[in-house]
């Protein structure tokens, strides 16, 4: 029951990533607004999930799993339920503002109630808990786009009240309390973590879109930036509870896992999100065909996690992940050459068969990957388990932001769809296969991770 639980909040925190995108230009429709406004309704979710990951994932370690979830879902419900009312646009994306305040909170706290409950299974069950992500990303568009057609856009906020209800009143009546711990939460360091990835990927977004050129913006943005990464550095370098644990992050295995996150986050997160505009505008697919291109990769990655969850005791971190990024890598590059028709042993494959069967292999290599990925380095500080799952978020939406930037903007400079797509897949299937460098320094099993922590808090004494 109590995995039912996590699995329903990460279910909708998967949903919602998601589900909004096909009701942008019914927003322009009914708010009378411009593209560029309605596309806040996503832009903020995202910015503000990245940004408060952290924090939500140090106050779930420090204040228990449960009151973080608890609270989580009732502002993601909240919020959702206003989304659903809201008058104007501007009171839409305020809305989704909170929204994401609380979704930011789900998957840390899960991660951490699955690792208190299932010790001895944890690898398992936090891989499990990964499958689920995909079944959300097929379910958001289909689901939205038929939603919007038929009930109107608000419906879209509707379908998280009656399922966030249900979690919130079980969670409160089936999750042990937990244990709190005496630390202090560094919201001095929270704020300005917070302020240097909001305004860095507000300034990637402004800087990828092909309409904008405001470039007194785009100093002020990346300037904040930097001067917050200054004294982000600064103030976390010398407080006794830190929100980032500078030295931890300076360590061979968490700053090999932090660079492939970023990484994984740019190569397929970032540039997979553009697959649907790769489909129409490379090989002249229709809209629905182009979001149900994604649906292939979806079913292969929830079942071949599904698999490798079940095994990674057994084979470790290291191999999965190494298969998974060799089969992403080769998917990447096969998408970077423009086949109208390929003939294999005398059968010809159209274009559409061809981009499916990519889009299967590139979902099982994921479905290989996530699992491994997503347990690597936990256990080198298995007591701050929720606040090393919001890191690696963190690091990966942040990738994604970057993947979409460079993307958007190596198709605005080539000028040539075609010819731009084909420089961004390859350059993404190149430099996920380079991140095989940091794989290797990543610990290779369960037992590895205990070793380095061992040896690690040896020599802090």
């Amino acid at each position: 029951m109590i995995f039912i639980i996590g699995a329903l909040a990460t279910l909708l925190a998967s949903i919602d990533s998601s589900i909004v995108s096909v009701a942008l230009p019914v927003f322009t429709a009914d708010f009378e607004t411009s593209l560029i406004v309605a596309g806040w309704t996503i832009s903020i979710y995202q910015l503000v999930l990245t940004a408060t990951l952290p924090l939500a994932g140090k106050i779930s370690d420090v204040m228990g799993r449960k009151s973080t979830f608890v609270v989580s879902v009732a502002f993601f419900t909240a919020a959702s339920l206003l989304c659903s009312v809201a008058p104007t646009v501007e009171i839409l994306i305020a809305c989704r503002f909170i929204q994401a305040v609380g979704g930011s909170g789900l998957i840390p706290s899960v991660t951490g109630i699955l690792a208190d409950i299932f010790p001895q299974s944890r690898q398992k069950m936090v891989g499990l808990i990964a499958t689920i992500f995909p079944f959300g990303l097929i379910v958001g568009p289909n689901l939205g786009g038929w939603l919007a057609s038929t009930l109107g856009w608000r419906s879209l906020f509707w379908v998280n009240v009656p399922i966030g209800i249900v979690v919130l009143v079980a969670s409160i009546m089936l999750l042990p309390t937990g244990v709190k711990k005496s630390a202090k939460i560094d919201l001095a360091g929270a704020g300005l973590l917070g302020l240097f990835l909001i305004s860095l990927m507000a300034g990637l977004s402004l800087l990828g879109s092909a309409q904008t050129r405001q470039f007194s913006i785009l100093v002020l943005l990346f300037g904040i930036s930097a001067a917050a990464l200054i004294f982000l550095w600064r103030h976390e370098s010398r407080t006794a509870e830190p929100i980032l644990d500078i030295e931890l992050m300076k360590t061979r295995p968490f700053l090999a896992a932090n660079i492939f996150n970023i990484i994984y986050g740019a190569s397929v997160i970032g540039v997979c999100s553009l697959i649907p505009t790769y489909a129409v505008s490379v090989y002249g697919m229709s809209t629905l065909a182009s979001g149900a291109i994604l649906t292939p990769n979806s079913i292969t990655m929830a079942v071949a996690s599904l698999v490798v969850s079940g095994l990674l005791i057994r084979v470790g971190y290291r191999k999965p992940m190494l298969i998974g990024i060799s089969i992403m890598s080769v998917s990447l590059i096969l998408l970077g050459f423009e086949f109208q028709s390929v003939n294999v042993f005398g059968f010809g494959i159209s274009h559409v068969a061809f981009i499916i069967i990519i889009m299967l292999l590139l979902g099982t290599g994921n479905g290989i990957n996530m699992p491994a990925a997503n347990n690597s380095c936990i256990d080198l500080m298995p007591e701050s388990v929720a606040t090393i799952t919001a890191l690696r978020a963190m690091f990966r939406q942040s990738g994604a932001a970057l993947g979409v930037t460079v993307s958007t903007l190596v198709l605005e400079l080539v000028g040539d769809m075609g010819r731009g797509f084909t420089y961004i897949m390859l350059g993404a299937g190149i430099i996920l296969l380079l991140s095989i460098f940091a794989v290797m320094v990543m610990p290779r099993s369960a037992q590895d991770n205990y070793r380095v922590a061992k040896d690690s808090a040896r020599a802090q004494g």
